[in-house]
This record gives structure tokens, sequence and C-alpha cells, in this order.
């Protein structure tokens, strides 16, 4: 059994359901606490880490905890019974456009995976996947599988090139965790089935790799703005409030919830500016639950050399999304934290 690191804590609100708990937040948080929070942060961060690294390297102390029982902003059995504990182990989602080549890879490495169960291909072409394609790839699963039973492999083929197509609801699932990720991001196996085992714990929270924030721009009236950081802000400010969906589990009702539940007006949003179904996922993750996400460490490979995140104007385009969905919202959900799961026995230091 993998063993969990917690670094540093954020309590957190009890779960809710899908009504927009961010407008009651909204009055109890006061418009400045993000701004406050930033602050406190600057000034405390670099003492607090030299800390932790000098006592680490003393004392060897190491806080190991063998499962999340905690209640750092989740509540582990306050849950619906929609998300119950997961069967088997995990499907990988796999969006891919017009890279044949990197598909492969994942899909070879994804089938080596002990914990994966199935992998589904979300396939928005205009044209479907040939046979040779789908032969040899059937081909690689066979072959890279490491288990008796080996992982399921379709093609979600849908007809129109759209974002939100990643996040359509699967009729024939075998399990409830949901792996989310890019054709061009490789997951070493150790560190996904320890994040699997993560998400086990708290199965409404979203669980991943790649950690961004949000920061309060501007304050006027009761107007607020925000703006959208990226990993340098993360590593910074230590603290983050969404683990984009390239690299990330998510339980399948949240397929449900975005398609059918989350306001259309969002997903409209998706369609015509081809960009930010990552902050929808996390804003409506954050919306259902009142918590936080969590940040998994662990090394993560992008072998693509291109993709939306490399256009010049990717980030003004990340701050427009993010203060139009929570004009949508009516109030920020998202929910700060700085909690890092580490599997302790691959860390000397955390």
């Amino acid at each position: 059994m993998s063993t969990v690191n917690l670094i540093a804590i954020r309590d957190g609100e009890s779960n809710g359901g899908f009504y927009s708990p961010a407008k009651e937040k909204a009055a109890i948080r006061g418009p400045f606490q993000h701004r406050f929070y930033i602050f406190r942060r600057l000034r405390h961060i670099t003492k607090l880490k030299l800390f932790l690294l000098v006592l680490s390297a003393l004392c060897g102390v190491v806080f190991v905890l063998s499962r999340f029982s905690f209640t750092f902003g989740w509540n582990l059995h306050s849950f619906s019974s929609s998300f119950a504990p997961s069967r088997g182990g995990y499907t990988v989602l796999i969006n891919t456009w017009k890279r044949n080549y990197l598909l492969k890879q994942s899909v070879a490495h994804y089938a080596s995976c002990h914990g994966t169960d199935a992998i589904h291909v979300v396939w928005s072409e205009n044209d479907p996947p040939s046979n040779s394609l789908k032969e040899y790839i059937d081909n690689i699963v066979i072959a890279k599988s490491k288990t008796a039973h080996k992982p399921k492999l379709k093609f979600d083929v849908n007809e129109k090139d759209n974002l939100n197509n990643r996040f359509k609801p699967i009729e024939d699932l075998r399990t409830d965790a949901i792996f989310s990720v890019d054709d061009d991001v490789i997951v070493p196996c150790g560190a996904l089935d320890f994040a699997f085992t993560v998400w086990q714990t708290a199965p409404s929270a979203m669980v991943g790799f790649v950690p961004r924030m949000h920061l309060l721009d501007e304050k006027k009236d009761t107007h607020a703005s925000y703006k959208y950081g990226g990993w340098w802000s993360v590593w910074w400010m230590g603290t983050y409030s969404m683990v984009l969906s390239k690299a990330a589990f998510f339980h399948r009702k949240y397929l449900d919830l975005y398609t059918y539940q989350m306001p259309a007006s969002i997903r409209d949003y998706v369609t015509n500016e081809r960009n930010c179904e990552d902050i929808a996922m996390s804003l409506l993750v954050a919306n259902a639950t009142a918590a936080p996400p969590i940040w998994v460490k662990g090394k993560i490979y992008e072998i693509g050399s291109s993709g939306i995140s490399s256009l010049k104007d990717h980030s003004s385009k990340r701050h427009k999304c993010l203060n139009d969905f929570v004009s949508l919202y009516g109030a920020l959900p998202l929910v700060s934290a700085n909690v890092k799961a580490v599997d302790s026995r691959n860390e000397w230091f955390w």
C-alpha cells in the first residue's frame, strides 16, 4: 500500500450539491481574502520552505499517513452514494487531434500500467480513424499489457471537432475513476497508480499532476476580476485552486454533470473559443463539492511540441475565460489549497 506525505493544509468547506454554493461562500470569504493570503504567503514562504528543508535534513522527520483519512477540505464519509469506492481500476481517457504518432506512444504506455482497465480515445477529426490505425493500436494494447486482463480499447468517434467532446458521458464504462490525459502527456505508471490511490480516498475531488491557481486582480465595487496563474505562480505562492484535466483523475459522474447540468452557456463558450474546457471542469467540480482539488507530486513527460497552450495569446484567453465563467456562476467557486500528496517511499525531502 502506498504511503502519503501531506505538505501543509488549508481547511475547506463541506461538500454540497450542484446548486452553486459559490455565492454563499463569497459572502463569507470577503472581497480581499485572496489578496491578503498572497501577501501573507510572500512574507512567510521563504522561511517556511527553508525551515522544512533543514528540519527534514537534520531530523529525518517525515509525517506519513497510509490513507487520506483527514478533513482538509474534503470529508471522506459525507459523499453521496454516487461517490462510492471505485470499482476495479481506472479508465484512461485520451484526447487526441491529428497526432497519431503521439497517440500510439500514449496508448502503448498506458496499456502497460497495471491499474488500466480500459482506454478510450476521444476522436474529433473530420475523418474516422482508419482500420489500419485501429488494428495497430489494438495490437499495441495486447503486446504492452502486463496483466492477464487486457485493457479494453475503444475509439469514441465524434462528428464535430469540439473540446467539449473530451467530457462526454461514456455508456459502457466499467470503472468509476477516469484518468483524463492529453495525447502528448506521459505519466509514469508508478506515479499514475499512486495518484489513483489518492483519488480513491477522495473520489469527489479532482486529483492531478498539473496545478494552477487564480489570483485576485482587482476589486471595484461589488465586482472582482481574477488572473489565471500558471505553474510559476503556484511555485512562488505555494497554493493552487485547480488541477488541469490534461493529467487528472475525476469521478465518471462529472462527465454527466458537465454535459447535462453545467450551464449550457459555458459549453457554448468553450465551443466558440476553442479553449478553457479544463477550467470549466475545475469550476464544475469546485462548485459541486465546495472543496479544493488535490495536487499529486510526480514527474510527467510532455512529448509533443505544439498545442493550444503554445499559442501567443493563450494566457490572455485563460484570464478572460476564468472571469467569464465566474460571471456565469455568479461568484467564484474555486477553493484554494496548499496540500501536496507525495509518495514517501520515493522521497527523502518533501
